[in-house]
């Protein structure tokens, strides 16, 4: 707990000087803990918990400016209706009883014209606090009956392949990763996206650890390893299944281990004996040299952990690749000790603690009162253009994200959110690229002016987050705007009107009252998970057979490959050859930015400016090819889009790769294209995932005729 002399701690807003604890919100994995000084009424100051286990006291570069968020010039304090074009960004001031009495109107029309279905929520991780994401707006669509959408950005396919795996996504604690004596960082930028991870991984260092970065861009974190592994994009689950070939076929595997706890071990040598080195880098790009070295490394060092995180799912073969990945750690038996087996997203040890489904529930049931339809959230931009969809979608809510720069294929949900026929409403705090196509857009406080719970990702952690200054101007949280609604709509239903205390006390009914005390005083509580985490030491994987699937009857069912395997995307270099002789590059789409959240805080004057506006990565290879050269502006594009930027040579990227940080708003490009414009909306093998990173593209000077 801190103590700071002088000031007193406070969950609530007061006159004087006080210091609110809090916990960032943002879709990142580390869930920060914060601490705000306030002066009457006042945010002056905020800096890390010192105290956090985790985070530390440290807060990232974006957040270390939060304040500057809070009280910028351009934030969104009062209901606007649009005047303009949309996506002009052209709107006047109205009330809060105009805004909500024009929503009700063309809700109960739209429905009354096409039923509850016309209706969709559109809803990310923009704050993935509890209270922010699901419990009064989940439950006023359920009770509106409205479109549910289904699947995942992001997530959902990498827990679902190591699901089919284990039976479920979890993994050992990230933290334990100081007791690893070897480090694979698979696909995750863990210096920039998880940096508070990254002195946990210096501690294993200094004890004798190796780490290792596998990616296919020579990322920060790539640069700070011991060893850099390139693959080519999208060929993961071949080097993984080469590397078990090695583990067999040179007795690395923990036979006790495999033969206790996973079945199918049999049939899983059978196909990785397909798999020589020599065939795994044909397919990857790399010296069948590295991969045995890799392997044995791999196979003779414990504790050994696989960290990966957000990203390598982004694929058409995504789910398999993390299934792929589930096996290796299964086959060294690195899941006996501390330190050992793998680790994603911590998220699923929060079940226990929160009950998320019961928070969006009605008791009620729906408005309809049938079956809601199902729509897959990456495809919102396809339905909004289909003129066979029944019924048509003729409303759109938009909060917690900017879903116009971060779902893939945005031109499709441009051309759709230019819809005359469509009424969008968004909740926002600054006017983003989506906000600009609203008819209403509706005032958002920022996460020192609301109490929520904050869950992790990265770590066991749950978080308080107490309000510690009053909401500015007339915004409103996300509790109070679905409240608001309700009202507005004419709904009874108690749930609907439930208070944020109410909310939190059914969060938190599984914490016991002592646990309960230590997260409001201190602004975090562990889980209450063994301090020594070994999940699977000895098996017990929830599974029907209490082992690790190496072999799933449940895939072969679904007509899947049973076992691990590699298959190259239809969108890649070994795809249609028509399609790759137009667009011969991979585009990678990178989180590389240290100012950035996705795309939170780029328009800011001390975020965007510092990062020099986008660009796109070049070989020196692919540019002399094409007779590009540095600092030219260029033209990428496909048959989804195109975008204009300056090229930047690069080492960091292979031959036929291209690479676009991700995050920029559309302002910066002269059409108002954002590299999503290009990425791909083809759905993952499970999971509902998209395959953002099977995209194909081609670069030329922008004055070139068909860059277009």
């Amino acid at each position: 707990m801190l103590d700071t002399p002088g000031v007193t701690y406070a969950a609530h807003m007061s006159t004087g000087t006080s210091i609110v604890l809090g916990t960032c919100h943002h879709d990142c994995p580390d869930s920060c803990g914060w601490v705000v000084t306030v002066e009457n009424g006042v945010a002056t100051k905020m800096r890390g918990n010192p105290s956090h286990p985790y985070s530390r006291g440290e807060l990232c570069p974006k957040v270390n400016r939060f304040l500057d968020r809070v009280y910028s010039p351009e934030r969104i304090l009062h209901p606007l209706k649009r005047v303009g074009a949309k996506g002009s960004g052209m709107f006047e001031q109205i009330t809060w009883d105009e805004a909500l009495s024009t929503i009700a109107a063309r809700v109960h029309g739209a429905v009354a014209q096409h039923g509850p279905a016309t209706v969709v929520p559109m809803s990310s991780a923009g704050n993935q606090s509890v209270l922010a994401t699901v419990t009064i707006g989940e439950r006023f669509f359920n009770r509106l009956g409205a479109t549910t959408l289904t699947g995942s950005v992001c997530g959902a396919v990498a827990r679902e392949g190591v699901s089919a795996t284990y039976g479920n996504g979890n993994g050992i604690d990230p933290m334990d990763i100081r007791f690893s004596r070897l480090i694979l960082l698979w696909g995750t930028n863990t210096k920039l996206t998880n940096r508070h991870l990254w002195p946990f991984i210096e501690e294993a260092r200094s004890a004798g650890a190796r780490v290792v970065v596998i990616d296919p861009i020579r990322t920060a974190t790539a640069e700070d390893a011991d060893w850099f592994v390139q693959p080519l994009p999208g060929t993961d689950a071949a080097l993984a299944l080469g590397m078990m070939h090695v583990l067999v076929r040179d007795g690395h595997v923990d036979r006790d281990y495999a033969d206790r706890y996973t079945s199918g071990y049999e049939q899983l040598v059978e196909r990785v004996a397909e798999w020589t080195p020599e065939r795994a880098a044909s397919v990857t790009g790399l010296a069948a040299g590295d991969i045995e070295e890799l392997a044995t490394e791999y196979g003779s060092t414990q504790p050994s952990v696989i960290r990966t995180l957000i990203g390598a799912e982004h694929r058409e073969h995504g789910a398999m690749l993390f299934r792929t990945l589930a096996c290796l750690p299964l086959l060294t038996g690195a899941w006996r000790y501390r330190g050992g087996g793998l680790t994603r997203s911590s998220s699923g040890w929060f079940g226990a603690t929160i009950d998320r489904e019961g928070l969006g529930a009605l008791s009620s049931g729906t408005a309809a009162g049938t079956a809601r339809r199902l729509l897959n959230t990456n495809h919102v931009g396809r339905a909004l253009n289909d003129p066979q969809l029944d019924p048509p979608i003729t409303v759109l809510f938009a909060w917690n994200g900017n879903p116009l720069a971060t779902q893939p294929n945005s031109e499709a949900m441009r051309r759709g959110l230019e819809r005359d026929d469509l009424f969008t409403v968004v909740h926002e705090q600054f006017l983003t690229d989506t906000a600009r196509y609203a008819d209403i857009v509706l005032p958002a406080t920022t996460q020192i002016e609301q109490v929520d719970v904050v869950p992790a990702w990265g770590h066991l952690y749950l978080g308080a987050n107490h309000a510690a200054i009053e909401p500015l101007g007339e915004s409103v949280g996300n509790t109070e705007l679905f409240r608001r609604l309700s009202r507005a709509m004419g709904f009874t239903e108690p749930e609907l009107f439930a208070t944020d205390d109410e909310l939190i006390d059914q969060t938190l009914r599984h914490l016991s009252p002592e646990r309960r005390t230590a997260l409001d005083r201190d602004g975090y509580v562990r889980l209450d998970l063994p301090e020594e985490l070994l999940p699977f030491a000895q098996g017990g994987f929830p599974t029907p057979s209490g082992k690790a699937l190496l072999w799933s009857d449940a895939l072969a069912a679904r007509g899947e490959d049973p076992l691990p395997t590699y298959t190259p995307a239809a969108e890649g270099p070994q795809g249609d050859p028509a399609l790759v002789s137009r667009y011969p590059l991979v585009l990678l789409t990178t989180k590389s930015h240290t100012r950035f959240l996705n795309t939170s805080y780029s328009h800011l004057p001390k975020h965007g400016p510092l990062e020099g506006g986008p660009f796109v990565e070049v070989h020196a290879d692919d540019a002399a090819a094409r007779g590009l050269v540095d600092g030219q502006t260029v033209r990428v594009w496909n048959d989804r889009g195109s975008i204009t930027l300056p090229l930047r040579l690069s080492m960091s990227v292979r031959p036929g790769v291209v690479s676009v940080p991700f995050g920029w708003w559309g302002q910066h490009d002269p059409d108002g294209s954002l590299v999503n414009s290009l990425t791909n909306d083809a759905l993952s093998d499970w999971g509902g995932g998209v395959a953002f990173h099977d995209t194909l593209v081609q670069v030329a000077d922008v004055n070139v005729a068909d860059a277009t």
